[in-house]
């Protein structure tokens, strides 16, 4: 019996001593946080492990971020992987529906990203852009021929209507001189040109007698209109000037015209047809409403693959810049100790008490043979 007690005696001793061993070195892990000096003098094992190694933990966490955990080629393949793609893709999508709904203008939402007075810069730069257009094109094309200058497609249709241009002058001749307005002005132009002939004129209404010159006159230019070959005249005479229009330079068109004028009305036509502060006072969802399925649908996936595709290829020089093992090693620096003890006890703490489970464990065996030992001797 007193072999057994003794036995059992050793065991729970060197349980306790294990176990409390243990115990004490997982604390001198981070016990005492800072040195303790006796008589000037630095007590051994002050501070404690991590504490005393601090600077040179956090360049080494630093260096396993950035060396094992964020490395480029892991980053590329989540910038790659399907399922993170199509997350961040439901993610812009949902985002994107609730702007494309706001009530607020697109004014007012620039001026929540800290953009002011977005219509106007808009329409400047607009304005900006077509003076600088203009410049260039007369820089480019003002030696040159209208008829080089102006595209084929162009010139084919201008030159597919002098036909029809022809037709609707004849037309509207016969219009007008067949009508009450074009008889009276041209009863006024005979009348005029017979005054200023004097004698000549006079003996030209004795032999008409009672019968008026207009409506003798009247006829006959309608008729004249009427005629096939005036038609064909009419083409020949707008089809000779066009030729003549063609073979103009465009300094020489735009001399004529006044090239204040020309980029006066190109200004006008531009903002009548891209009204921007009109676009910009309205909501966005009446603005991207017809635009709002092909926004979502389109739109927000190929912008996601490029920004995907752009960060792939750059994400080297990117981290680079950033510099993540300076960022890591700086945050870690300015940890303190008892952080530092909460961070590592919060992932490891289950470990540290088998460790000392085990100290327990493996200082009892011990014991146990100690005591069987000590029988024999």
């Amino acid at each position: 019996m007193n072999v057994f007690l003794m036995i059992v005696f050793m065991m729970v001793v060197g349980a306790l001593i294990g176990g409390v061993t243990n115990h004490l070195a997982i604390k001198m892990l981070f016990r005492p946080y800072k040195a303790i000096y006796i008589g000037g003098k630095r007590l051994p094992f002050t501070p404690g492990l991590i504490p005393r190694r601090r600077d040179e933990l956090a360049y080494q966490m630093g260096r396993t971020v950035v060396e094992h955990l964020l490395t480029p080629e892991s980053l590329k393949n989540k910038l790659k992987d399907e399922k993170f793609v199509s997350t961040i893709e439901d993610w812009a999508k949902e985002e994107t529906a609730k702007l494309l709904e706001t009530e607020k203008n697109l004014n007012e939402l620039a001026e929540y990203i800290g953009i002011h007075n977005l219509n106007e810069v808009a329409e400047e730069k607009l304005i900006n852009l077509i003076e600088k257009k203009y410049v260039n094109l007369l820089n480019e094309f003002g030696t040159k021929e209208i008829g080089h200058v102006l595209p084929e497609g162009l010139l084919s249709q201008i030159e597919m209507k002098i036909p029809e241009a022809a037709e609707f002058i004849t037309e509207k001749g016969v219009e007008y001189f067949e009508s009450e307005e074009g008889k009276l002005r041209l009863k006024r132009m005979i009348d005029d040109f017979l005054s200023t002939r004097g004698m000549l004129g006079n003996m030209v209404q004795m032999f008409l007698g009672n019968t008026s010159l207009i409506d003798k006159i009247q006829p006959e230019i309608v008729k004249f209109l009427r005629n096939p070959g005036t038609k064909e005249l009419l083409h020949s005479l707008i089809e000779k000037e066009w030729m003549k229009v063609k073979a103009w330079e465009v300094n020489k068109v735009v001399e004529q015209v006044g090239s204040d004028k020309i980029l006066s009305f190109a200004k006008e036509q531009t903002l009548h047809i891209f009204p921007v502060k009109k676009y910009l006072a309205t909501p966005a969802n009446v603005v991207l409403q017809p635009y709002k399925e092909r926004i979502i649908e389109d739109f927000v996936p190929k912008g996601i693959e490029v920004a995907g595709f752009f960060l792939a290829n750059r994400i080297d020089k990117m981290m680079k810049s950033l510099k993540l093992e300076e960022i890591v090693r700086d945050q870690v620096g300015t940890f303190s100790v008892e952080r530092l003890e909460e961070m590592v006890l919060g992932i490891s703490k289950r470990e540290f008490k088998m460790i000392t489970y085990l100290g327990a464990l493996l200082g009892g065996i011990i014991g146990i043979f100690q005591g069987i030992i000590a029988q024999f001797f």
